[in-house]
């Protein structure tokens, strides 16, 4: 039996992601921090079919050492896809962002998504059929102002993901890497960047897409050979691409004998 893993289930893309897998057959292991979001996500999978595993795990992915004993707790697991969806946004200058915000959005968006990505491709690399998905962001491709910090970690998602994606390749394994980078999407994402109770996209954000068509982007992006899966910032229409920034080969990326 193989399981497909989405973090962050509980709401918006990674929860729509879950019932898009579920669609297809697919058990599942559901992470987040939020345990009665992620019952009522399962019964609802069991609507779609009740023939699936659907396996729960509450975590807070923001703290390392969870992170490592969350990855532990599936060994007993056959993973075929992982999806590293957990983080969130900040919207402010950085001389004025919030610092214990700030550390817990580092260690979610990059510390956690590297620790799961590397342990996965520790155990999976060579297996076939297993693909890895991180999920970026517009803003992991263009700096976005009152942003500065967010940008910079989805920066990091996707130069880390594309990276990974171009070393599998060069070592000719079986899985693959995929970035996702979605643009404004109707999810919980501005009530937590803006620290708002509620937030309305409907006459406020002049272009966005559902959380149930993101994840059918992301359905698109699995089902392709390529590495990512991005949101056209002005068109909003969705686009595969090969690997977007520039990959030094490695004969390029040797240090030169100055002595010579």
């Amino acid at each position: 039996m193989k399981y497909t893993v989405i973090t962050g289930a509980s709401s918006g893309i990674g929860y729509e992601a879950a019932l898009a897998f579920a669609a297809r057959g697919k058990h599942l292991i559901l992470a987040a921090r939020r345990t009665a979001e992620l019952e009522q996500l399962k019964s609802k999978i069991a609507e779609i079919d009740n023939t699936l595993d659907v396996v729960i795990r509450t975590v807070d992915l923001s703290i390392a050492a969870d992170v490592h004993a969350f990855y532990e707790s599936l060994n007993g697991y056959s993973i075929e896809t992982w999806i590293n969806n957990a983080g969130f946004g900040n919207f402010a200058s950085v001389g004025e962002q919030h610092l214990p915000k700030i550390e817990q959005m580092l260690h979610l968006n990059i510390e956690a998504l590297t620790i799961l990505s590397t342990l996965y491709v520790r155990d999976y690399a060579e297996t076939p059929g297993t693909q890895i998905i991180n999920i970026s962001s517009g803003g992991g491709y263009t700096i976005v102002p009152d942003a500065v910090t967010y940008c910079a970690t989805k920066f990091y998602v996707s130069a880390f993901t594309e990276g990974l994606a171009q070393e599998l390749k060069s070592k000719h394994v079986p899985m693959q890497a995929k970035v996702l980078a979605p643009a404004a999407t109707e999810t919980e994402f501005a009530e937590r960047a803006f620290d708002l109770d509620q937030f309305q996209y409907e006459g406020r954000v002049p272009k966005f897409h559902t959380a149930e068509q993101m994840a059918g982007f992301l359905l698109d992006l699995y089902d392709s050979e390529y590495v990512v899966g991005i949101v056209n910032g002005l068109t909003y229409e969705f686009e595969l691409k090969d690997p977007i920034f520039p990959y030094a080969t490695r004969a390029a990326s040797k240090p030169v004998d100055s002595n010579k």
